[in-house]
């Protein structure tokens, strides 16, 4: 059985009723500790746990990889704590900007003390050299189906994948879609897994909606281009303008809508050039 699921017995009720199981993702409880205090407690699957903190860390402004000294994974009783030691400044900063998260994994705002925290300001994204022609976006989503193992299982998890404008570099599954986005940002980030991609030289492909929250994240991680095969809300849409990133959504192997800086979305002309 894969990591993060676990099979359960179940009766399906159609012509007749038959008994059977059905795979299904896990969900625990996952603390996020940094210098003994929790800082956050997110309901997560319970697989690349190390990329979740590395990342979780990075996209909500609490440490960089560079300032995280050591991180272990402890079981208790009622869950998981990862637990990270950062250096003197990152520690600093977090005391100054305390977050307590407890909530379900749909919810990627829970516990934030303030309005300032929420919509906390952000460096915009740089605009570089990296683009994408129409063919690239849609050879991306017809690529993310093949990341998939778990949501292939249980038809029950979001994908989070990083795309460069040839392959699939790394993807991460998860119950949530805010820990799956955190997930990925942590395997590029964190060096564990050797300079596999720099984030502004990609685009990151979500299998959900797209909203304010996962426009901070995207934009902290540094990359470019958010494609989804979902919609975005008009807020998220409005922050992704001002952020600098490109936002595509509704994304199909043969069509998507492109909602700001569309001049990252050039032909196939110009990119033979």
């Amino acid at each position: 059985m894969m990591q993060g699921a676990a099979p359960r017995p179940r009766l399906s009720f159609g012509a007749q009723i038959a008994p059977g199981e059905r795979v299904l993702p896990q969900e625990v409880a996952v603390a996020l500790s940094f210098n003994g205090t929790t800082q956050a407690v997110m309901m997560a699957t319970p697989d690349h746990l190390a990329d979740f903190a590395y990342g979780f860390a990075l996209t909500e402004g609490l440490a960089r990889p560079d300032e995280i000294e050591s991180l272990d994974v402890v079981e208790t009783e009622r869950g998981l704590d990862v637990q990270l030691w950062v250096n003197i400044a990152a520690e600093a900063r977090l005391k100054a900007r305390r977050r307590v998260m407890a909530g379900p994994v749909g919810c990627g705002l829970c516990g934030i003390d303030s309005l300032e925290q929420a919509l906390r300001d952000l460096t915009p994204v740089p605009h570089g050299a990296f683009r994408l022609t129409p063919a690239q976006v849609m050879a991306g989503v017809a690529a993310l189906p093949g990341q998939q193992a778990l949501h292939d299982a249980t038809r029950a998890a979001h994908c989070a994948a990083f795309w460069d404008g040839a392959r699939v570099v790394v993807a991460r599954e998860d119950v949530g879609r805010h820990n799956a986005l955190d997930k990925l940002a942590g395997a590029l980030v964190s060096g564990r897994m050797g300079n596999i991609a720099h984030p502004t030289n990609g685009a990151v492909i979500l299998t959900s909606r797209v909203s304010i929250d996962l426009v901070q994240k995207v934009a902290a991680l540094g990359a470019p281009a958010l494609v989804a095969v979902s919609s975005p809300t008009a807020d998220a849409v409005d922050l992704a303008e001002h952020l600098g990133l490109t936002l595509i959504a509704q994304a199909r192997p043969d069509r998507f809508e492109v909602f700001t800086h569309s001049d990252r979305i050039i032909s196939e002309a110009q990119n033979v050039r």
